[in-house]
């Protein structure tokens, strides 16, 4: 048997199914672009799902890949057993063949046995195989053609040994390859009783989508059956590499060292190393796809994995900031094969840094309070309404406290948690507002053309009218509705442009349009109302966009474009697009960046679009293979969904993307393009808003407005004006200034006379006093020239300045044993609506209510007597 590493691994398999005709395609993004319904890529076979459905046709009828996959969410979630088990990973690798209506099963087995046995070397007699009870085709091929010894092989029922895409749709028997791992490792073959245990581990599974299951489960053989097979990477390379753990393997070595040296242990079989090792796969590789931490979706989802690696290092005794610094051993272990991780290395480490840093002070306080809690328990069972408490209000995610529980032999009361969880979502259903429903459904079954990149008028036939999802055949005046042209000029909401405005007119009937959606790929959706006459079904009818919002539109979706490409001129390649919103009145642009953007970054920004403005090139569009698309620069957004065939939009030679949206001719259009903001919206997100063309003249001209006025205020020109502002701000702080330092030297002086009310309990003299036209910033002062003069002391100074209370309380440092400034502050803070605190000997306060103050000035006395007759 070979004793091959990981990469050598992964090379070969490629390699050899490319000698058998297979096309070698790249691992896609762990964002799927096909599937709605997956939250991240967990097998191979899901770049190719439309493949399989034949909604999409490929160059080649053979494939093979290395697909890196996360479970960790939705379904398919392997996150809580991570690190307690031999081979659950929430990132892997899957090395796979596949077949698009050419090979199936003969050809499909003969190809797995073979490279297990003659290119990896592997004995026959370690292997063990199952199929599928009622594929009697696959049993003849293992044990009449491939002859594999009988003793070793089991045919197994369809909980295991039949796979479905879904309820319905494409689906077919498999047959699994296992590897023995010798008797002194408990566990027996497949389909025992004893097949739980790790003896015998399936390495690969080979499946043959040969039906198509309808909704009452009638399986229809396919007219093109295929194959779709399966083996982790990580697996097999345990096998060849004479290990039982997934973790002993060469691609996790560098990990497990570099996280026992922060932790300063020494062994490398330690859980928490583990999970550590495989979280940090997991999250370098979501961030190089685009996900960034939030707390929502695929982002939570990260964020959870990233603060249960980071618990797992509290565990180990890590105080400080480390999970980053496992970037760059992973890239030097898998930089190579994955050339997109080296490249984001610098990216990748700043988000798990800021990520983590900002986790640092919630993981030390939920763990305390968990601990707390566990003290206290009298039995086993760490109560819901706690774990609910330390998620919602510490965001301290459910697995880490069960995680906690899993360690120390307790459990966690789910059922609680899920009550709580539950009444939180019905007072945040209670509390939501829904706007317009822009996502009902329409049954019917037809396709539009859009014509709208040329035209803006277009004749023609509705095809469909629908009141609230129902079809109709007419809408009356008033009514609205939806309307379904065989062909339409609006372009339909969709990579951040917002949907066409404008009129449907037939026999004397005009239908107002105020929303165009799409549903599925091609139906378009025409919302809006019937202001004129009654629209008839199957009508011919004039279609008419609103041209001036059209056009205001484009400017803003070609600028959003230039402002893309100046973006990763100047900040950086890690600038990927997050989300954006393109319509008449602006332009929103959300991006992947860990600081706000300098000033001087946004005039360059803001320069270098508009000089792409000035000179004028052409817009062009290009309709090519997305292949040809990538390799000619165009940018391409992780997660959308591209077809073979993809429209390339250029404006010159500064941006090349891949866009299906509606732009200017020339860039000159434009006009004027001008930034108006830039803020966070998330964690390592930024947004821009701008505007262009004449919504930016109107805005310069306001600015110039403004100017001139404040220029007429300070008796200057706009050209100075700026100046003669510094100069009158100066001169406000100097007259600030001296206006304190007088009020200050007023109150001091009257120190002698506010000591003198002063009364003496117990040996300390006690005073309460409101203080007249003294500022809240000359109170400390006063109250450091009482102490002097009064010794042993306990004071209380108030003002009332804008109807709000400030207080201040001292006490000699020879009495803070006896008494407390901030209990004495807020003796009284507390009778006029407010609340403060500070050190024993001074603290401040305030509060809201002056009508109540005097009265809690005159029981100041009486409070401190009896705090020191409780002494």
């Amino acid at each position: 048997m070979k004793n091959l590493t990981g990469a050598e691994l992964r090379t070969a398999f490629l390699q050899f199914f490319a000698k058998q005709g297979h096309s070698i395609q790249p691992s896609s993004s762990l964002l799927p672009g096909n599937d709605p319904t997956l939250l991240f890529t967990n097998a191979g076979m899901v770049q190719f799902k439309d493949v399989f459905l034949g909604r999409e046709k490929r160059s080649y009828v053979r494939a093979t890949t290395s697909q890196r996959c996360v479970r960790a969410g939705g379904k398919h979630n392997d996150l809580e057993n991570v690190g307690y088990t031999a081979r659950h990973h929430t990132f892997f690798e899957m090395l796979g063949n596949f077949s698009f209506g050419d090979y199936f099963k003969q050809e499909a087995i003969y190809f797995a046995w073979d490279f297990l046995t003659k290119e990896l070397e592997i004995p026959a007699d370690k292997l063990w195989v199952t199929v599928f009870d009622e594929d009697s085709e696959a049993e003849k091929i293992w044990l009449e053609d491939v002859k594999i010894d009988p003793g070793r092989f089991s045919r197994i029922g369809a909980k295991d040994n039949f796979w479905s895409m879904g309820d319905i749709g494409p689906c077919g028997p498999c047959t699994e390859i296992f590897y023995d791992h010798g008797d002194d490792i408990a566990g027996g073959p497949p389909g025992t009783p004893e097949e739980d245990g790790d003896r015998y581990i399936e390495i690969w599974n080979l499946v043959f989508m040969q039906y198509d299951r309808d909704a009452e489960g009638l399986l229809t053989p396919l007219p093109k059956p295929s194959v779709d097979t399966g083996m982790g990477l990580e697996r097999i390379a345990a096998v060849l590499q004479g290990v039982h753990n997934n973790y002993e393997i060469d691609l996790f070595q560098k990990l497990l060292t570099t996280g026992a040296e922060l932790a300063g242990i020494q062994d490398l079989t330690e859980s928490s190393l583990r999970v550590i090792a495989d979280h940090i796969r997991s999250c370098a590789f979501l961030v190089v796809d685009g996900v960034l931490p939030s707390n929502e979706g695929r982002g939570y989802v990260l964020r959870r994995i990233i603060r249960r690696a980071i618990r797992h290092g509290y565990r180990l005794g890590i105080r400080e900031v480390f999970f980053y610094q496992l970037v760059a051993p992973l890239v030097a272990e898998m930089g190579e094969a994955y050339p997109e991780l080296a490249a984001a290395q610098g990216q990748v480490e700043r988000v798990l840094k800021v990520e983590e840093e900002r986790f640092a002070e919630t993981l030390e306080q939920g763990m305390k309070i968990l601990e707390a809690c566990v003290e206290k328990m009298t039995g086993k069972v760490i109560p819901g309404n706690v774990v609910f408490q330390l998620y919602d209000t510490y965001g301290f995610p459910v697995d880490l406290t069960a995680d906690y529980a899993r360690e120390n032999n307790l459990a966690v009361d789910h059922a609680g948690f899920d009550i709580a969880m539950g009444a939180q979502r019905d007072r945040a259903r209670a509390a939501k507002n829904f706007g317009a429903d822009y996502n009902q459904t329409i049954k019917l079954d037809a396709e539009t053309e859009f014509t709208g990149y040329q035209k803006l008028n277009d004749q023609a036939q509705i095809i469909g009218l629908f009141q609230q999802s129902q079809a109709v055949d007419v809408l009356p005046q008033g009514a609205e509705g939806v309307v379904v042209l065989d062909s339409t000029p609006f372009y339909a909401e969709s990579g951040g442009q917002v949907g066409d405005l404008g009129r449907i007119e037939a026999d004397g009937a005009i239908f107002e349009v105020t929303n165009t959606q799409k549903q599925g790929g091609s139906l378009f959706l025409h919302y809006g109302k019937v202001i004129a006459g009654e629209l008839k079904n199957n009508a011919t009818c004039n279609a008419m966009v609103e041209p001036l919002t059209r056009q205001s539109i484009a400017l803003n979706h070609s600028a959003t474009h230039l402002l893309h490409a100046a973006l990763r001129q100047v900040l950086g390649e890690h600038v990927t697009q997050k989300g954006s919103l393109v319509n008449a009145e602006r332009l929103r642009f959300d991006f992947s960046h860990f600081e706000p953007m300098t000033a001087n970054e946004i005039k360059i920004i803001e320069r270098m679009v508009n000089q792409q403005i000035r000179h004028n090139a052409d817009v062009t569009e290009d309709v090519m293979s997305k292949d040809d698309a990538l390799n000619a620069g165009a940018m391409a957004l992780f997660g959308e969904k591209y077809g073979d065939e993809v429209r390339v939009l250029k404006i010159g030679e500064f941006s090349t993307e891949l866009c299906g949206g509606i732009h200017v001719r020339r860039a000159g259009d434009i006009g004027l393009f001008k930034i108006i903001s830039e803020t966070g919206v998330a964690s390592g997100v930024r947004r821009i808003e701008a505007i262009t063309g004449e919504a930016a003249i109107k805005w310069l001209e306001g600015r110039e407005k403004t100017i001139a006025e404040i220029a007429h205020v300070v008796k200057a020109v706009p050209e100075t004006a700026a100046e003669k502002v510094q100069q009158l701000m100066d001169k406000s702080k100097l007259l600030e200034k001296e206006l304190e330092r007088l009020q200050a030297k007023l109150a001091s002086s009257a120190g002698g006379e506010l000591a003198n009310q002063a009364v003496e309990i117990d040996g300390i003299k006690v005073l309460a006093i409101k203080l007249e036209d003294v500022e809240p910033k000359a109170m400390g002062d006063v109250l450091d020239q009482l102490k002097n003069k009064l010794g042993s002391a306990a004071i209380v100074l108030a003002t009332v300045s804008n109807d709000k209370v400030n207080l201040i309380a001292g006490v000699s440092k020879d009495q803070v044993s006896r008494l407390k400034a901030g209990d004495l502050v807020n003796s009284v803070a507390t009778q006029v609506g407010g609340k403060g605190g500070g050190r024993p000997d001074m603290a401040r306060a305030g509060g809201t209510e002056p009508g109540k103050l005097d009265a809690a000035l005159k029981q100041v006395p009486e409070w401190v007597r009896a705090q020191l007759g409780n002494k």
